[in-house]
């Protein structure tokens, strides 16, 4: 498709844009977490971009450092940053971490040796008036931060403005989205991801929309098109967040026959469910929707659950795949709730996969979610 390629590329053409953002003398923000409130640092100036983490190659640098027996994302991340091989890392002036669990704050203080790293302090719950509070007081910490760095004030208005933006950006996406997953397109799941990563690396966000707009343009003329006799089965992926490097969950259900039609993970759905404005205050309304993204560091996290609800039933799903990442203590424990949940309360079918980086256990994988995928067509 004409418009995919855009995406397919975005990561060559954001180098210059980034090269280009520095001569001008604007920072750039490395971040690693969807809880970094995008609108507040590009309303002070500034440029979020996305920093690596999801390929086994840098793995090894950081268990030098780093225990072995500590999450393939952290690892590569860390690893990425100390043997200088992310060419985003490399063009950050200064890094946003959070407190979403205990190896990543761990891991800051080694990341804050190689660049800075200003720390965003999360409150374990979401369902008392005290942590809203306590998040509203680490949004305002945050923008003093942002106007010290880049000397240029936030003003109410450009926050606004910012937070419509972004509005829009998450209303296309998930219009990209669902014509993905309708079976007459062109474009699978491995597409889908692919578009779904390249949203963190956007320097110019009213371009990057138009970009969008126009693949959603193009994607709905497939729905002029008949119904295939035959539809994959449908899967939802939730769990830890995938992408280019650790994709091979996603590739095996394709090879299967099977189609992930939408991502619950941070790289895919969960960032983008709107929360209703109902303030004047900006950073009141950028508290209330970073907050309320369902990280399984959230106890309880019924908003976890309410959004796979939500995605099972817009996205017409005959199954849940529910994948950890290797020592994710937070994921690994809440996939017991997520299972019975699934099973119990929608009565759908949910495999749970624990894996890492690694391909050496693809054939394992593969007979698991083969039998899996068996069972639904035969049952």
């Amino acid at each position: 498709m004409e418009h995919y390629i855009f995406f397919e590329r975005f990561s060559e053409y954001c180098h210059a844009d980034y090269e280009a953002c520095r001569e001008q003398g604007k920072k750039i923000a490395g971040i690693y977490c969807v809880y970094a409130p995008l609108e507040l640092i590009r309303a002070a100036g500034a440029i979020p971009v996305g920093l690596c983490g999801k390929k086994e190659a840098p793995i090894p640098v950081a268990e030098e450092v780093l225990p072995q027996n500590l999450c393939p994302l952290i690892k590569s991340s860390y690893g990425y940053a100390r043997s200088d091989t992310c060419p985003f890392f490399a063009v950050s002036d200064f890094i946003i971490g959070e407190t979403t669990c205990d190896g990543k704050k761990k891991m800051y203080e080694f990341l804050n040796r190689i660049k800075p790293v200003y720390l965003m302090h999360l409150p374990y719950t979401q369902n008392n008036s005290q942590a809203l509070t306590f998040w509203e007081e680490e949004i305002k910490r945050l923008a003093e931060h942002l106007e010290k760095i880049t000397d240029q004030k936030i003003h109410d208005h450009e926050v606004m403005r910012q937070i419509g933006l972004h509005d829009r950006l998450r209303e296309e996406i998930w219009a990209v989205t669902r014509l993905i997953a309708d079976p007459r397109t062109p474009l699978g799941s491995l597409e889908m991801m692919t578009i779904l990563e390249t949203k963190s690396f956007a320097v110019n966000l009213e371009s990057y929309i138009d970009h969008l707009t126009a693949l959603r343009r193009e994607l709905a003329e497939y729905q002029n098109l008949p119904l295939p006799d035959k539809t994959p089965l449908r899967v939802l992926l939730t769990g830890c967040p995938v992408g280019r490097g650790s994709e091979k969950v996603i590739r095996i259900i394709e090879e299967l026959g099977a189609s992930v039609v939408c991502m619950e993970n941070c790289t895919g759905m969960k960032n983008l469910f709107a929360s209703p404005v109902r303030h004047q205050d900006p950073l009141k309304i950028l508290a209330e929707r970073y907050l309320a993204i369902p990280c399984s560091c959230m106890t309880p996290n019924q908003g976890r659950l309410d959004s796979i609800r939500q995605l099972a039933g817009e996205f017409s799903i005959h199954a849940v795949i529910d994948l950890t990442w290797l020592f994710c203590h937070t994921y690994n424990v809440e996939s017991k709730v997520i299972e019975e949940y699934v099973s119990q309360k929608l009565n759908f079918p949910c495999l749970h996969i624990v894996t890492d980086y690694s391909s050496s256990d693809c054939e394992q994988l593969r007979t698991r979610i083969e039998a899996f995928l068996e069972m639904i067509q035969t049952g």
